[in-house]
């Protein structure tokens, strides 16, 4: 018997067809790949790797490593075995004199930036402080000795100068300003006595203060640039770098309860750098202007205080005080005003302020913003010395301070007088010298409260720190070591 198998096909497409309708008829329409919204036409992209190609070159590091790496130095100090006199007025001193002890030699190492062909480096003036030798291998292990052009212990910046090749690998400045919190850059030194090594972090504060720089000046310029990018005891001195491989940054300390790199690291900014490094270079010492401000900063204040002040609800940095016939002064800024602005960038700190004030120099004018009685005011500033004045301060020639006059030894007195520097008092004056000492003309000075004078850069910073001073010397042709002191003397001092 046949089996027809038409009668079966058509039944079962039949039911197909049925089960088809009845199930579309009870079930809304829904396509098997499921679209959310609507293709944008503007949103469409080329279905290739073009645009992850071009984030991941934006971020490469090995331009700027490569580059960056050949313009960085490793720097080697070495400082001579020294007797130092203590200066104090106990009465183990007045019965049996001053005390003296022994520092043996010492050695030390940092990094340094050659920002020149022909041979000028910039490195933290802590790296070079008082030595008597400064040796610099390159990172081809080129050796030579670098004289210390100038250094400037406010800003922690010093310049040397290595003779010979002209034709140096060097790194070129950036525009600090420019960093942005986040953006990525690279830290190179040589950490460790190790050599010459990169690491990598991202920007991650600005205008950070850290009290660091007090320890050496108490009119320290603090405004660092804070980064995760890892630096140890050895890149001091060293290279922040962007990713375009310019030099945005000096590295100079780390937040760290070892010693050793614990998260943060801190950079002084281009920008203030480079100011340093044109003064060091044209002067020999750091020409510093100042407002004639001392601020509050709210940040390490006690909520209390802040509180009774009001500025725990206001923006801007706090005057506590305004020196008489500063600039400041001069343009009618009081004590208890709030400044916002300083060129139209706006201040919340007293770093910020630093900052922006420590890349002019005396003479300059700056705009000013600030609030009083809830009124804003703007004027404009003429940024003085720490005398006071607009004058410029060569390290060569005289300054007066105090009513008194000084200047700096010459190469020639200094060998006569087998020191290796000091500053002599040219004119005694009227002054508060001449009132509380019995000093003469002719004294030399070679300390200021236990530091060294060997320039008037060192003379400048040293009165600046402190409102009583014992200034110690001795006089030609007469023995020994004489002492003076100076009781609550104020030079130009704020930001």
């Amino acid at each position: 018997m046949k089996f027809n198998l038409i009668p079966v096909i058509l039944t079962a497409a039949t039911t197909s067809i049925v089960t088809m309708v009845t199930v579309s008829h009870f079930q809304q329409p829904k396509p098997y790949f499921e679209q959310a919204a609507p293709v944008n036409k503007s949103d469409a992209r080329f279905a290739n790797f073009a645009g992850l190609a071009g984030n991941a070159a934006a971020v490469s590091f090995e331009n700027a490593a490569e580059s960056s790496v050949k313009a960085v130095v490793h720097i080697k100090t070495t400082t001579n075995g020294r007797t130092v006199i203590t200066n104090s007025n106990d009465m183990f001193s007045q019965l049996f004199g001053q005390r003296q002890y022994y520092i043996p030699p010492q050695s030390g190492s940092g990094s340094g930036v050659v920002i020149s062909p022909d041979g000028y480096i910039v490195t933290n003036n802590h790296v070079v402080a008082e030595a008597n030798e400064v040796t610099v291998t390159f990172n081809d292990r080129y050796t030579a000795q670098a004289k210390v052009i100038g250094a400037d212990a406010a800003t922690d910046i010093a310049v040397l100068k290595v003779d010979g090749d002209k034709n140096l690998p060097f790194m070129e400045f950036g525009n600090s300003d420019d960093v942005r919190l986040g953006q990525w850059v690279l830290a190179v030194g040589y950490p460790l006595s190790l050599d010459a090594t990169v690491t990598a972090g991202i920007v991650s504060a600005k205008g950070r203060s850290l009290g660091i720089n007090k320890t050496r000046s108490a009119s320290a310029i603090e405004s660092f640039i804070q980064t995760d990018a890892a630096v140890n005891p050895g890149n001091s001195g060293g290279a922040l770098v962007s990713t375009s491989g310019q030099l945005i940054g000096i590295n100079s300390a780390i937040a760290s309860p070892t010693g050793s790199y614990a998260g943060y690291s801190y950079a002084i900014p281009a920008n203030i750098v480079r100011k340093a490094v044109n003064d060091l270079m044209k002067y020999g010492s750091l020409q510093r202007g100042y407002l004639g401000i001392e601020f509050l900063d709210s940040r390490s204040e006690n909520p209390e205080l802040l509180a009774h002040l009001g500025l725990n609800k206001k923006d801007g940095v706090y005057a506590m005080d305004v020196t008489e016939k500063s600039g400041a002064a001069k343009a009618g800024i009081l004590k208890g005003d709030f400044i916002t602005q300083i060129n139209g960038q706006p201040v919340n700190s007293p770093a910020e302020i630093q900052g922006l004030i420590a890349r002019f120099q005396p003479g300059d004018n700056v705009s000013v913003r600030y609030i009083r009685d809830n009124k804003t005011f703007n004027v404009t500033v003429q940024l003085t010395n720490l005398n006071g004045t607009t004058e410029i301060v060569n390290a060569a020639n005289s300054v007066k301070m105090f009513g008194a006059t000084f200047r700096p030894l010459t190469d020639k007195e200094k060998a006569g007088y087998n020191v290796d520097g000091g500053i002599i008092v040219e004119n005694i004056g009227n002054g508060v010298i001449a009132k509380q000492t019995q000093m003469h003309n002719g004294f030399i000075v070679t300390t200021i409260n236990d530091r060294l004078m060997h320039t008037m850069n060192d003379f400048q910073i040293a009165i600046s720190e402190s409102k009583n001073l014992q200034i110690g010397g001795f006089y030609p042709k007469h023995e020994g070591m004489y002492y003076y002191g100076l009781n609550n003397v104020k030079a130009m001092n704020g930001q």
